[in-house]
């Protein structure tokens, strides 16, 4: 490689590098707990009794209404059902449009309909993580500009390899020059790290890049695809007496009896319609089990009237989403993702380190480190 292209790469890869930094290390040390949130979620949540065999279930829609009942004045848009227990979470808000942040959240046992006590996933440690992971607690621009962080991280990590080639002709693999200064031993550590997370690193920038699009995909498939699905209701009124959720849910089971429903959302929320429910089932495996079908029933009579897959853009959403916190393949996995993103606060705290160290360096020695440099690039072409 001549000098000169060694000379872009190298302000490509340190610009780069050094404008997304300070984000990405960020974004790594609030993921490594985000990692394990399902794990510690299901931690805190408290014992469920015992149910005698036998024992009638309540019914969603019973339950539904203890929950209105708890919180007047509030309707609910939502419902979602636990992957693992027999619990179910039931949304309320004092709208049905209330962003996910403004509503209230209780957890009921489907056995027994019992009330459980456990803090709002809105409060606490892990959802202030969420949030500086999700957007800085900046909403849709805080979102889109991690986005621009991650693509930005995706060009440091290209150009690295690029350099890594040329750097590493003469040496061996791995090889830490203990012998040689401080700042050495760091540049060592740095690029055997960055090399050995390269790909996990790749994964995910590009999957959390994907993920602070999902506000807009959200928006794009509602404007779409949901306004189709619901378009035969369209010039009708909405109705005054609902069916039973309950009702919605069995059809669409028997829709789909391969599925399981995950979300409920009620007529006249976001995700469902004026004159419908929003029933949204996923499948059992570890891919289908993350993309959601959306069928829509009826309101008046919960019959089954629409249903159709999800957009090749939404599910490159919802399979990048696992991806990125490494849930697809259990615990096991997680704790790899866990290790894989320790090293990489280590090379982005490395790399930062090694400029700051350069910066503070005599000007003498910053020329005879690029004479160095200069006459290796040389000799190696």
């Amino acid at each position: 490689m001549s000098h000169r292209a060694v000379r872009v790469w190298s302000f490509v890869h340190k610009w780069s590098s050094l404008v997304c930094t300070l984000f990405m290390l960020l974004l790594c040390i609030t993921g490594l707990p985000l990692i394990f949130h399902h794990e510690i979620q299901h931690a805190q949540m408290p014992e469920l009794a015992e149910v005698q065999p036998g024992t009638p279930a309540p019914g969603l829609d019973s339950i539904i209404a203890s929950a209105r009942a708890a919180r007047p004045g509030e309707v609910v848009p939502y419902a979602y059902f636990d992957d693992e227990d027999p619990l179910v979470m039931v949304a309320s808000g004092r709208s049905m449009a209330a962003p996910p942040d403004e509503l209230f959240y209780q957890f009921y046992d489907l056995r027994s309909g019992q009330h459980l006590d456990v803090a709002q996933p809105t409060e606490g440690f892990m959802y202030i993580m969420l949030r500086l992971h999700m957007d800085m607690f900046a909403g849709l621009p805080g979102m889109l500009f991690l986005g621009v962080m991650g693509l930005l991280l995706v060009v440091a990590i290209v150009s690295g390899v690029v350099l890594y080639a040329p750097f590493m002709r003469k040496l061996d693999f791995a090889t830490v020059r203990r012998q040689r200064g401080t700042r050495t031993r760091w540049l060592d550590l740095h690029n055997l790290l960055g090399i050995v997370t390269l790909v996990w690193l790749t994964v995910v920038g590009v999957t959390g890049s994907i993920n602070t699009l999902a506000m807009p995909i959200e928006r794009m498939w509602q404007a779409s695809e949901l306004v189709e699905m619901a378009a035969s209701h369209r010039d009708l009124p909405p109705p005054t007496q609902l069916a039973p959720a309950a009702s919605a849910i069995a059809a669409a089971e028997r829709a789909m009896p391969d599925m399981k429903v995950r979300t409920v959302a009620f007529p006249g929320s976001p995700f469902a319609s004026p004159h419908h429910y929003g029933i949204y089932l996923v499948g059992d495996s570890p891919l289908t089990s993350r993309l959601l079908t959306p069928a829509l029933a009826d309101a008046a009579t919960g019959e089954i009237t629409a249903m159709r897959e999800m957009p090749l853009y939404a599910k490159t959403l919802f399979v990048s989403q696992p991806l990125h916190f490494g849930d697809y393949g259990g615990l096991p996995l997680k704790i790899v993702w866990a290790l894989l993103d320790v090293a990489s606060i280590v090379v982005l705290g490395s790399g930062l380190y090694l400029w700051l160290a350069r910066r503070k360096a005599p000007a003498e020695k910053r020329l005879e480190e690029q004479d160095e440099s200069t006459l290796a690039t040389e000799n190696n072409a």
